[in-house]
């Protein structure tokens, strides 16, 4: 027992002693799950070596002149170069009003796999991967930065394992298009969340409700992604704190029902921030068919996607008799219509046509709220 007390006593010196000498970051993600070990391949070859102090040969025998050393040396590919990464000062953020993207000079093929092993760095595992169509998304984590430094807390933390929490958890979804210009890829980051709150007056147990999207969140994410790329670090500092571009979205009503939303900026603009707010508002985009101007979403039902969901209820197990439910249900095309210098969006049922249901209009007013 008394050793016991002085590994507690000797831990809380040094937490004290290490209180303030360090600041937390703003995100601080670690998986619960372990990564697969890095297996190196059998046939890898050694990377190339530094040869920025080697002497080069001249091709003509006798001594080399000043002009000719130059002119072999500037021939010499630059150390660190590849071909994956793209050059640095064509990477930008761009913004309009909430809603922020990178623009990459690399086809998507490319930059794939390095937001892959983005995320994994973070401390992400990766729960749903689409390369076609270009979605990447995380599991829940928890963001560790939240917890409150203190330094008795913080002790017990070290004894007790997962003894300190949010009570929040985070997942993000990543999505790639290709750009306007050719050979570009656009990213697209959209943040979800979750609370633990407790399901009565007893606070005998808890469950998991959805909370709002944190546009900073996706802000921070994409400085660092953008830094991974290979760009400097105050000049992803400084895009992130540019002057936003307003926008304004005018809600419509038309007769019988339904309507529409009509924004004073592009297509393309409007094209991407509506997709963008799709994935924040927890829509999963099946397809999308950018010349037609359609995206083909279903709704996701946070309460069914939150952390640890399952439902395994001896009741739910007895009731074989209900039919399973329909994949189909709960889709609709969300047309995003290009004109002069406004463009127009409109929510419509599966198969294309006008839909006056309440849903959606629910689903207009959201993403009027959220285009303004």
């Amino acid at each position: 027992m008394i050793r016991y007390g002085t590994a507690v006593l000797a831990a809380l010196a040094l937490v004290l002693a290490g209180c303030g000498s360090t600041e937390s970051a703003k995100v601080d993600y670690k998986s619960e799950r372990k990564l697969p070990p890095l297996e190196i391949p059998p046939d890898l070859t050694t990377p190339p070596r530094d040869d920025r102090y080697q002497i080069p040969e001249t091709n003509k025998p006798g001594t080399a002149t000043l002009s000719t050393y130059n002119a072999e040396r500037s021939a010499v590919a630059k150390p660190g170069t590849t071909n994956i990464l793209p050059e640095v000062d064509k990477i930008r953020m761009e913004r309009t009003a909430s809603e922020r993207w990178l623009v990459v000079p690399e086809p998507p093929e490319k930059v794939w796999p390095v937001v892959k092993d983005f995320w994994q760095n973070m401390g992400f595992v990766i729960k749903t991967e689409v390369p076609e169509a270009g979605v990447m998304e995380t599991d829940w984590n928890e963001n560790r930065a939240k917890i409150n430094e203190d330094p008795i807390r913080n002790a017990i933390t070290g004894f007790l394992s997962g003894g300190n929490s949010t009570g929040e958890r985070d997942k993000f979804r990543t999505r790639l298009e290709r750009g306007a210009l050719p050979n570009t890829t656009e990213i697209y980051i959209s943040h979800r969340g979750v609370s633990e709150v407790y399901v009565n007056q007893y606070r005998d147990s808890t469950t998991w409700q959805a909370r709002p999207a944190d546009p900073g969140l996706e802000a921070e994410f994409l400085r660092r992604l953008m830094v991974r790329f290979g760009a400097d670090e105050a000049r992803a500092k400084a895009q992130l704190a540019a002057t936003n571009i307003p926008s304004k979205a005018k809600l419509v009503t038309a007769e019988g029902g339904g309507g529409s939303i009509v924004l004073a900026e592009p297509f393309d603009r409007a094209w991407r921030r509506v997709g963008l707010i799709l994935d924040r508002a927890g829509f999963t985009v099946e397809d999308r068919d950018r010349s037609k101007g359609f995206y083909f979403v279903r709704y996701v039902d946070p309460e069914d996607d939150a952390v640890g969901k399952k439902n395994d209820s001896f009741l739910a197990k007895l009731m074989f008799w209900r039919d399973p439910p329909d994949p189909k249900t709960g889709q609709y095309r969300v047309f995003v219509k290009e004109g002069s210098d406004t463009s127009e969006v409109r929510v419509l049922n599966k198969e294309g046509g006008a839909d006056t249901s309440d849903t959606a209009r629910k689903i207009l007013s959201l993403l009027q709220q959220q285009l303004q």
